[in-house]
C-alpha cells in the first residue's frame, strides 16, 4: 500500500478531491468547473456586437459583425507536503488508507482556500505576497470597475446595488463576500426599522439572498491588498476554473525534501507529498465589479 514517488492519487480520490474543493471555495461554488488540459487551453469568447436581422424574401442580408478575445488557461503547479513518522511505513494498510484520506481532506481544504486566494488575489497563498506566476490573472488585477463603500459599510445594500450597475446589461448570477460584509447587511434596516436581510440574522450565510447565489467566506478579504468585501458578477458565464486531471502523490523516505535543514531517516520521519494543477481565467472582466471598504 506505501506509495512510491510519483503514485497517483485514484480517480475515486481525484473525484472526492474536487468535490470537497467545490464544497469550500467560493469561485469553485459559484462559478463552472472544467477539465483543464496539463498544457493549457483557450477559451474563445465571442461577442456578436448587433442583434438579429429580419430578413424579407428575396431580400438583401447585412452584415452583423463579431468579435472574438482567445482566453488562455494555463494550470498552475501547488503543492502541499507534511513531515510523518516512519511508522507510517509500518503501519497496518487499513492505517494507511485512513491516513491517505486524511491528508486528501486537509489537501482539499488548502486547495480550496488557495484556489480563491490566488484568482481573487493574485498571491502565494503560503506567502501572502503578489505570485509573479499568477501576475493579472486575478479579480483584483483584472476587474477594473470598482465601488468603495464607507468605513463601517453602514450602506452595504446600496453599495451592492452600484457594483452590480457598474456590471451594466450583463448578467449577475453570484456573489463571493467576506464575514465583514455579511454582518454589515445583517446590520441593516428596512424604514420601519425591521431587519432587511433577516436571513442573515445570528451569523447564518444562506447560500442565496433575494435569489441570487452568494457564498460568505474569508478568503474574500484574506490577503487583499485593497480591503476587499465582495466580488459580484457573471460567474456563471464569465470564469472558468478546473484541473490537470492528474494528482501526484508521493511518500518520500529520505533527504530533506521541505529544505527545513533536518534529514528524514535522522528523526525517524517520511514526507508525505501531494500536488495538483490548479487553472482558472476570467474570461469577461467587465462582467464583473468589486466592493472595498474605505479605510479612514
Amino acid at each position: 500500500m506505501v506509495m512510491e514517488r510519483g503514485a497517483l492519487f485514484s480517480p475515486v480520490l481525484v473525484s472526492d478531491l474536487v468535490e470537497k474543493v467545490q464544497g469550500k471555495s467560493s469561485v469553485a461554488r459559484l462559478a463552472q468547473y472544467t477539465p483543464i488540459a496539463f498544457n493549457g487551453q483557450k477559451e474563445f469568447i465571442f461577442t456578436m456586437d448587433s442583434e438579429i436581422d429580419v430578413v424579407a424574401e428575396s431580400g438583401k442580408k447585412s452584415h452583423g459583425g463579431i468579435s472574438l478575445a482567445p482566453r488562455t488557461i494555463v494550470p498552475i503547479k501547488v503543492e502541499y507536503g507534511a513531515r510523518l513518522s516512519d511508522e507510517f511505513l509500518y503501519a497496518a494498510e487499513e492505517e494507511q488508507i485512513n491516513i491517505i484520506k486524511a491528508f486528501n481532506d486537509g489537501f482539499a481544504k488548502k486547495l480550496a482556500r488557495g484556489l480563491d486566494l490566488m484568482a481573487f488575489h493574485g498571491v502565494n497563498p503560503r506567502t501572502g505576497a503578489a505570485s509573479s506566476v499568477i501576475g493579472n490573472n486575478n479579480f483584483d488585477a483584472a476587474v477594473e470597475q470598482t465601488v468603495e463603500a464607507p468605513l463601517g459599510m453602514a450602506d452595504a445594500n446600496i453599495a451592492i446595488e452600484t457594483a452590480i450597475s457598474l456590471v451594466g446589461d450583463g448578467e449577475i448570477t453570484g456573489m463571493a463576500i467576506a464575514p465583514a460584509m455579511r454582518a454589515a447587511l445583517a446590520r441593516q434596516k428596512t424604514a420601519n426599522d425591521a431587519p432587511m436581510f433577516p436571513e442573515l440574522s445570528w451569523g447564518n450565510a444562506p447560500q442565496t439572498i433575494n435569489g441570487l447565489a452568494v457564498d460568505v467566506n474569508k478568503t474574500v478579504s484574506d490577503m487583499a491588498a485593497d480591503n476587499e468585501r465582495a466580488y459580484v458578477g457573471d460567474f456563471a458565464n464569465g470564469f472558468k476554473w478546473g484541473y490537470a486531471k492528474d494528482i501526484p502523490m508521493e511518500v518520500i523516505k529520505y533527504g530533506d525534501p521541505d529544505n527545513s535543514g533536518f534529514d528524514l531517516q535522522g528523526y525517524n520521519q517520511v514526507y508525505l507529498r501531494a500536488e495538483a494543477y490548479l487553472g482558472w481565467g476570467i474570461l469577461s472582466p467587465e462582467s464583473f465589479a468589486r466592493i472595498t471598504e474605505a479605510t479612514v
